[in-house]
């Protein structure tokens, strides 16, 4: 076949050419060589580091010493509980220095105590809904978008089951996911008070855990999209969260605004913006290992699945911070190399009092 050349085509052709190279990613070769040209890929947008980190929260301090994070704008739903901790106010000491206070590891990592997260997990419990006995509800998670329902009897489970998410509509509980940089997001049906959890890695947003979330929110519990409000917690921000190609690939093959969730990230560090001559190598251009890394922003791409199952923009609510680079605050597994606890995000609906 005869390389495609503008020449051959009336401009209106080319310019439909153009619009169908656009939506697909490509670009045509502006010199007519095809060969080459068709299968370049767009440039993404570049940003520096700085301005793609998110601002901190400010947690809130329970008499029991916790500190959490909420939702203000949920404060006035009182039949319900949520929360996102921090790593602030437990009792774990294996990720902390040796002269700091305990931290509140809530998972059961092999390096920490065992009685020492379930103990923690009785004080986020009390710091969210006033008891520390609450039962808490959780899966052991695998990137996947299996959501199941739960029962105040799971919390009595030795083996947890593998989801990663958990929804229900019965009082007393609460649901939790357990995070590290992952993305978490809480839901709530304010018309039949039901509640859901999603983890949402990488992996489990290309498998649209929040849609196939909802989705089941909608089977089990008659949900419509516009009685749902949602919260995205804290995790591993756009600033931090550099990726390969594969994972481009993938977003590209499962959503059609992929590139949108992507950046070029050029390094900021100072030595090297104040020095760039010590950094020159002598390889040809496009050879060097110096350059914009790709980054990308899971919590915009859930909140564009909360759009896409039909919540309205301002129900969804972004609590904020960076595991990565906020880590004062936040445990985080990629931060740490992977020495981190666990934090949760947890959701339930208050009972009823006689």
């Amino acid at each position: 076949m005869a390389p495609f050349t503008p020449e051959a085509y009336p401009e209106q052709e080319v310019q439909q050419i153009d619009v169908l190279f656009q939506q697909a990613g490509l670009r045509r070769n502006l010199r007519g060589m095809a060969a080459a040209g068709v299968t370049s890929r767009m440039r993404l947008e570049r940003s520096s580091q700085q301005e793609l980190i998110p601002a901190a929260p400010l947690p809130r301090i329970a008499p029991n010493d916790v500190q959490w994070l909420a939702v203000p704008a949920w404060d006035k739903m009182n039949w319900l509980w949520h929360g996102f901790s921090t790593r602030r106010g437990g009792r774990s000491r294996f990720y902390c220095d040796d002269d700091a206070q305990g931290e509140l590891n809530l998972g059961f990592t092999p390096e920490d105590d065992r009685e020492t997260v379930a103990q923690n997990r009785r004080l986020f419990a009390e710091a969210v809904s006033g008891d520390p006995s609450t039962p808490l509800v959780d899966v052991h998670q695998i990137h996947s978008n299996l959501v199941l329902l739960a029962r105040a009897a799971d919390a009595s489970r030795q083996k947890p089951r593998s989801a990663d998410g958990l929804m229900t509509d019965e009082p007393g509980l609460l649901v939790g996911v357990r995070t590290a940089d992952c993305i978490p997001i809480l839901v709530a049906d304010r018309k039949r008070r039901a509640v859901a959890a999603f983890h949402a890695g990488w992996r489990g947003t290309v498998q649209r855990i929040v849609e196939s979330g909802i989705g089941r929110m909608r089977l089990q519990f008659g949900s419509r999209p516009e009685d749902l409000v949602a919260a995205i917690g804290p995790g591993i921000g756009p600033c931090c969260y550099a990726v390969g190609e594969e994972v481009l690939s993938s977003f590209e093959s499962q959503f059609a605004y992929a590139r949108e969730l992507f950046r070029e990230v050029y390094d900021s560090d100072p030595v090297r913006i104040k020095y760039p001559m010590l950094f020159m190598t002598q390889r040809a251009p496009g050879h060097s290992e110096i350059g914009p890394s790709l980054h990308l922003n899971l919590v915009e791409a859930n909140r564009r699945q909360l759009l896409a199952a039909g919540l309205k923009p301002r129900a969804i609510h972004l609590v904020g911070g960076c595991t990565s680079c906020q880590r004062e605050l936040f445990f985080s597994h990629r931060g740490s190399e992977g020495h981190a606890g666990r934090m949760m995000s947890v959701i339930g609906i208050r009972p009823e009092t006689p």
